[in-house]
């Protein structure tokens, strides 16, 4: 009676499993910009505190840009429009009043890869308490499908002049605009032009030991970036004065525990200028605790491009070096 109740169970789990992996093989890819949202709602919660509470979270300046741009390029829909390809969006949110007080993420509902969020509440005070309660889940569940996404779109082509490998050991996959423009023992830099300036991708490594104590974490990341930009980044001219890249001394850049590829690292976020020039864009940094090798490994990025958005080219290279592997 055991053994035909477990083979029972086991029959009904594999059925179940094979109708989902069978449904998700007929849904339709998704489609849509990168950083693009969806969001369903009624016009009435839209134009209302609902909608600005929707706003004030998922349209939230980007940290450490130059320009006040939004997390995410929102697209609204009411409900009864939302209909045919429109559903295939990557990246959904519906918002509505109903009898349920709950929010939550689901996957796939209508095309793959895809997440849903969900945010619903019998009235305006409970939905926007659960908007204040999920929207930092349901962000990170929609930032991790778009970067995925973005991962996808540029392995169709991939710089092969192979630098990281040869200097420090590590694969990252970078598209094949970029190419490397220094190459040195410790330091490797590869650029893409773009029409108001370049995006630019930096690496290097440090010993194990290079950062004493947390206490001084902020100012030993400033002086780390401010020395390997004098030694590698230069500015432009500038009869008489010293010009490089340094971390910009006005501002103190946002620090984050994170992983990268299952190592624990500090992703460092923040803007950059070039010391006695006018010059200055934002930077990403990740330091890698590379203890097999006893190293730290730092791998960057930044932009110039005065006067333009940068969020997307931002988050490109933030897609990019999440792809390290040691």
């Amino acid at each position: 009676m055991k053994l035909s109740r477990t083979l029972f169970v086991v029959c009904c789990f594999l059925i179940i499993s094979c109708k989902e992996g069978d449904r998700k093989s007929y849904l339709p890819s998704s489609i849509g910009p990168i950083n693009s949202l969806a969001v369903v709602m009624d016009d009435e919660l839209w134009k209302g505190e609902v909608g600005d509470k929707v706003r004030e979270h998922f349209a939230a300046p980007v940290l450490a840009l130059t320009l006040n741009e939004p997390k995410f390029s929102i697209n609204h829909f009411p409900p009864r429009s939302f209909t045919g390809t429109t559903r295939n969006s990557r990246s959904i949110l519906y918002v509505m009043k109903d009898s349920l007080d709950l929010a939550h993420v689901k996957s796939d509902m209508y095309a793959t890869p895809q997440k849903v969020g969900v945010i619903k509440g019998k009235t305006n005070a409970e939905i926007m308490l659960n908007i204040d309660k999920k929207a930092a889940a349901i962000i990170a569940s929609f930032k991790k499908v778009e970067i995925g996404e973005k991962q996808k779109r540029f392995l169709k082509s991939l710089n092969t002049e192979g630098a990281f490998e040869k200097n420090f050991g590590v694969k990252i996959n970078v598209p094949s605009v970029y190419k490397v423009g220094r190459q040195e023992d410790n330091f490797v830099w590869l650029d893409r032009q773009i029409p108001k300036g370049t995006v630019n991708i930096v690496a290097y490594e440090l010993p194990a030991d290079y950062f004493k104590s947390d206490s001084t974490l902020v100012r030993d990341i400033v002086r780390m970036r401010d020395s390997i930009g004098e030694l590698y980044i230069p500015g432009p001219d500038n009869p008489g004065k010293t010009t490089h890249m340094r971390t910009e001394p006005a501002f103190a850049p946002h620090v984050f525990a994170t992983e990268i590829a299952g190592m624990k690292a500090v992703e460092v976020r923040g803007l950059w200028d070039i010391k006695n020039y006018p010059m200055a864009g934002p930077f990403l940094t990740y330091i890698i605790n590379d203890k097999e090798n006893n190293r730290k490994m730092v791998v960057e990025g930044f932009v110039f491009a005065p006067a333009a958005e940068k969020r997307d080219d931002m988050f490109e290279l933030e897609a990019i070096l999440k792809t390290i592997k040691f």
